[in-house]
């Protein structure tokens, strides 16, 4: 078996409290984004430009690690922010945002100014969180979640969870390195003929595009095939009870994973609302499961009594059954019924 050290020479000194730079430290001009989560995170920003704003993305954040997403000189002001979990990461992807709609581009890499149609680009409006920069030199800030990691103990979180979706580790998530954790990391420096002496940083990027590769082995995957956009929402059972989730906007073209993990050879539905120019909105014509649906988005147990709860009803349409514990169902123009006329 592979030795490992504890946890790697770098984590050492970064669990030791050495190896942790801050982020007014890390550069000396721009904007650092620092991430004390156990999950990689894909960053986007928007700066101030003239009357607009210019949208970029994505900077990618360890977990324990700060980068630079803003080369200084800064303009101080509003900036916005805006920030996603990799698709590595099992559970639905988590975001870090506000009420401030901006257009990214969900595929890759963009810079693209601010505009009032997203679609209309073959881009996503996602909701960003103002940031007031109040210094030209330099300014940083932080991604967190409930769990409060810190910088220290945030990178072996980030590598425990890493391992549990790569399918080599199921303990706790704690940025504690034990024994548990140090044997899934040698099996797995093992299995990929990796030596000990694999960065840290290195150590956490195969670790994300392994887990990343496994992810698209199982789940369930919506995709619109029209020319506008989708509201979206699934329908399976949770245990003894039923369960609805919405919603995921798919615009022209995209889709999204709305189940991450391997399905059960049971009945799944889905229910579809496609945006009209006219401001107008075309329902599934042949659907005829009823489930609750909300107005935000929402997960719902049960599918009696809708309009009881101050939710609505909404009649969704069974899917084909999972084939190799995946699944994939792609909405059709076909598929919506005559403006007025759905279900």
């Amino acid at each position: 078996m592979v030795p490992v050290r504890l946890f790697l020479s770098g984590l050492v000194l970064l669990l030791l409290g050495l190896g942790f730079q801050s982020a007014e430290a890390q550069s000396d001009r721009g904007w650092s984004l620092c991430n004390e989560t156990s999950f990689v995170i894909e960053a986007a920003i928007g700066r101030p430009e003239g009357s607009g704003v210019v949208v970029e993305g994505w900077t990618k954040l360890r977990p324990g690690s700060c980068e630079t997403a803003l080369e200084g000189p800064l303009t101080p002001g509003v900036h916005f922010l805006y920030g996603r979990t990799s698709d590595a990461h099992r559970g639905g992807e988590r975001s870090w945002g506000g009420g401030h709609e901006l257009c990214v581009d969900t595929l890759g890499s963009f810079s693209v100014e601010s505009l009032e149609d997203c679609s209309a680009m073959g881009l996503e409006a996602q909701g960003f969180r103002p940031v007031l920069i109040e210094r030209a030199n330099r300014w940083s800030t932080t991604f967190s979640e409930t769990d409060d990691f810190g910088m220290q103990r945030a990178a072996a979180a980030g590598v425990q969870r890493l391992l549990e979706d790569s399918g080599v580790y199921s303990g706790k998530i704690d940025g504690l390195i034990g024994r548990n954790t140090r044997a899934a990391i040698a099996e797995f420096l093992n299995s990929r003929n990796l030596s000990s002496d694999t960065s840290d940083a290195d150590l956490i990027d195969i670790l994300e595009q392994v887990a990343s590769d496994r992810s698209r082995e199982v789940g369930f995957t919506v995709c619109n095939r029209t020319k506008k956009r989708i509201w979206s929402a699934i329908a399976r059972r949770a245990g003894e009870n039923w369960e609805s989730r919405g919603w995921w906007i798919l615009e022209a073209g995209g889709c999204a994973r709305v189940v991450d993990e391997p399905l059960l050879q049971a009945e799944h539905f889905v229910y579809g609302e496609l945006e009209e120019d006219d401001g107008s909105v075309r329902t599934l014509s042949r659907a005829s499961d009823a489930f609750c649906v909300a107005r935000a988005k929402f997960a719902i147990n049960g599918r009696e009594n809708c309009e009881q709860s101050a939710y609505r009803t909404a009649l969704f349409t069974a899917t084909p059954a999972p084939e190799d514990r995946k699944l994939i169902f792609e909405f059709f123009e076909r598929d919506f019924a005559a403006s007025g006329r759905g279900g």
